[in-house]
């Protein structure tokens, strides 16, 4: 039995999560992707225009595939759209395409009467109009993804000057302004059958400093009942309901507000690590979900006895990555500690202030918040990353 995955570059989602996971579960598993000449040669792929749904239906025909799913950002609602025409198991397209666009993300919530956020859409070659009462104001692709172009601005002036330097870079791109959100920052983890969906938790994120929005931390935090009702109406309201699905949030002032949806996993090793702390097979149980099979059938756990936190280090330089770190792995008593690059030293890039400034990511999971604190504080002491600009 074969199951496809589609992709674009290589992610360790698919490579340490899927592909082993699809192995466990006795599955043949094929990578369709329109950049084969990227992925590593002991990877099974196929070239495919896989934007295209009729593209990736055509490339499953020689072996008909039991699954088909993405953990693409970009791909979501081609490969819906694909399983329902090959009559598998998938999400709901049009609720892969509601939460791609942020402005129709936006729309489809406010139609619920659940939340309003002022926004305004930025077609390209056009000039916003903004009224001064929404600044402060966020300014950020309409189907962007990992904080890439995304700007906190404080008034019209400063709105127009970012406009105009993303443009240079990308001039074709729709942009949307919206109303900032203030508050803590935080994530909602959940899987779904298409007609249950269950929570596995939730991060609470640490941002570096404005104007752009890197994560620079993560430490374990459900969210609340209150919060996780609220959230559930929200991913009811966009169609969210199959597979795993990621959600940003802030609170504010007691009031939970949605940053954005991703029809996905966590992602930059975060589903990693997720699938550590909760101790189950995380990757196996979304292919199985897409096998048609149901949520109760994975054995979710219904609590998590323990804490870990991540920790990313940031490129504060463009430059070449000289020396580095891992991959690492050791052990602090109980809590359970590791280092991976993100970044090949050999590398240059340029500071860009989103997590494309990565270059490793670091973990610690325990039994309590202090003992995994202090571990993960006197590992990081003894790691080295070195830039040449």
């Amino acid at each position: 039995m074969r199951i496809y995955l589609t992709a674009l570059n290589p992610t360790d989602a698919v490579l340490e999560g899927f592909l082993p996971a699809a192995e466990s579960l006795g599955l043949s598993a094929t990578v369709l992707t329109d950049r084969p000449t990227e992925w590593p040669a002991d990877v099974p792929v196929t070239r495919c225009a896989v934007r295209d749904a009729a593209a990736v239906v055509a490339a499953t025909a020689s072996n008909r595939p039991v699954a088909l799913l993405s953990n693409s950002d970009h791909l979501q609602e081609a490969t819906a759209i694909a399983a329902r025409k090959l009559g598998l198991p998938g999400k709901d397209p049009d609720a892969a395409r509601l939460c791609k666009d942020k402005a129709a993300a936006r729309r489809a919530i406010a139609t619920a009467g659940l939340d309003l956020v002022r926004t305004v859409t930025v077609d390209p070659g056009t000039t916003p109009e903004v009224s001064a009462g929404m600044f402060p104001a966020v300014v950020k692709p309409r189907e962007g993804v990992a904080s890439e172009d995304a700007y906190l601005v404080a008034d019209l002036p400063e709105l127009l000057a970012r406009v105009a330097e993303i443009r240079a870079r990308r001039p074709d791109v729709a942009l949307v302004v919206e109303e900032y959100l203030a508050g803590e920052l935080r994530t909602f983890e959940t899987l779904g059958d298409g007609t249950t969906l269950a929570t596995l938790g939730g991060w609470r994120t640490g941002l570096g400093p404005p104007p752009t929005f890197t994560e620079e931390s993560l430490a374990w935090s459900p969210p609340a009942e209150k919060a996780s009702t609220e959230l559930r109406a929200w991913l009811d309201a966009l169609g969210v309901g199959f597979g795993a699905c990621h959600t940003e949030y802030v609170v504010s002032d007691g009031r939970v507000r949605l940053i954005e949806v991703n029809y996905r996993l966590i992602g930059d090793r975060m589903d990693l690590i997720l699938a550590e702390l909760l101790g189950v097979p995380l990757f196996e149980h979304v292919i199985r979900l897409h096998l048609g099979e149901p949520l109760a059938a994975l054995g979710l756990p219904t609590s998590v006895d323990g804490y870990a936190q991540v920790e990313y280090v940031c490129a504060d330089t463009s430059g070449r990555l000289t020396a580095a770190p891992g991959p690492l792995d050791t052990v602090d008593g109980e809590v359970r500690l590791g280092c991976r690059p993100l970044r090949a030293v050999g590398r240059f890039a340029e500071h860009t202030g989103t997590n494309r400034d990565y270059l490793a990511v670091l973990h610690a999971i325990g039994p309590d918040q202090d003992s995994v604190r202090q571990s993960l504080a006197a590992f990081r002491d003894d790691l080295k990353w070195t830039i040449v600009e």
